[in-house]
């Protein structure tokens, strides 16, 4: 082959390594957790303690004030994840939530109306009355089945091994009389359904507060770290492979003893086992990030786990890319006392939440 032929032939090559390289494309879905600090209806409730939430409750909480909150939680909702990813979240776990009729008023604000969100709720036997739940994207995920886990738990909080099924546990206290006072708190939600074809399990959390003191309710939170290891554990033994996200408000780090001991999460992906958990958010606490913040301390709260299934090239389908937390200008307090801390509902402003949003990316290759 003349010197001539052979440089035409390696441009012709070249030049077709590189148009297949660009018809390789990704395919991307954000997931989302969000607390939504405190969105109740101005409707007075009598079965659950709603009343500052009202009119005439210490909030004040009007038609109007109520509007301008959806409107805040829809613009956040609308464009977490949006530096990679065009589309708003997928999936998005929400917490503190009155009813399920604030969650349909919120999907059909200007910002989200168009992207047709599905809701998965359940009401909690929390005291408060508030609870968790799951918004999806109807034309890429296709809920299959769902259902909200209780966390029985008793003030003493001695703990016994329970009977655990796929989606119906239950903890309760050893050699405790029947009256013993039981801490009514969120039920965790489970569900599973298809992205994109591809079966994914969510389970959307918010562990017990830490009212009363951190080292006190340390125990709830532990309790329910156990319980979410088990319903994990449950689906894991239904599917070796089962490519699952646990998310929420945990109230606690990811170094407290209900991440690192009862989940066994790990911060470095190196280090996860198989049917492990892989916290991606371990390491922006290392380097200072936060959620939350008190008394001039950060913490993260917010945080979303994958199991060892989403992490490793050689499982077919979506996989863990990277993780965010969601603080753009707007959400941030910018004067005052909480100068930099998330701008929530004050008596002079309708703010956003306490929290930021925390959110993943999967990702998948397709030609």
């Amino acid at each position: 082959m003349s010197k001539k032929a052979f440089c035409i032939s390696l441009l012709l090559f070249l030049t077709c390594q590189v148009f297949w390289g660009q018809e390789k494309k990704f395919r991307i879905h954000t997931v989302a957790f969000y607390n939504f600090e405190n969105l109740f209806d101005t409707i007075n409730n009598p079965t659950v303690m709603d009343d500052e939430w009202t009119p005439k409750g210490n909030q004040n909480w009007t038609a109007e004030k109520y509007h301008q909150k959806l409107q805040n939680l829809a613009r956040v909702l609308s464009e977490i994840g949006t530096p990679e990813n065009l589309q708003p979240p997928t999936l998005i776990g929400g917490a503190e939530i009155e009813n399920r009729m604030v969650l349909e008023d919120l999907i059909q604000q200007p910002a989200l109306q168009k992207n047709q969100y599905g809701i998965i709720h359940f009401d909690s036997p929390d005291n408060r009355g508030i609870d968790v739940a799951l918004l999806y994207q109807k034309k890429f995920f296709r809920p299959v089945s769902y259902s909200a886990v209780p966390l029985v738990i008793r003030k003493e909080n001695k703990l016994r091994n329970a009977k655990v099924t796929p989606l119906e546990t239950e903890i309760e206290t050893e050699n405790e009389p029947e009256f013993a006072e039981r801490i009514f708190t969120r039920d965790q939600l489970v569900v599973s359904g298809f992205l994109d074809n591809e079966l994914i399990h969510i389970i959307v959390n918010h562990w017990p507060s830490r009212s009363g003191g951190e080292q006190k309710t340390s125990a709830f939170r532990e309790a329910a770290g156990i319980l979410n290891r088990k319903i994990i554990d449950s689906l894991q033994r239904l599917d070796s492979k089962a490519k699952i996200i646990t998310m929420g408000d945990l109230n606690d780090s990811p170094f407290n003893k209900s991440v690192k001991k009862a989940l066994n999460a790990k911060g470095n992906p190196e280090e996860v086992e198989p049917n492990g958990l892989f916290n991606p958010f371990e390491n922006k606490a290392k380097k200072g990030f936060g959620t939350i913040a008190y008394r001039d301390a950060w913490d993260i709260f917010d945080q979303i786990l994958v199991t060892e299934t989403l992490l490793h090239k050689e499982y077919s389908g979506y996989q863990f890319w990277k993780a965010g937390i969601f603080s753009p200008p707007y959400v941030i307090q910018t004067s005052g006392a909480y100068k930099g801390y998330p701008l929530r509902h004050s008596a002079t402003e309708v703010g956003f939440s306490d929290h930021f949003a925390v959110y993943i990316y999967l990702i998948k290759a397709h030609f």
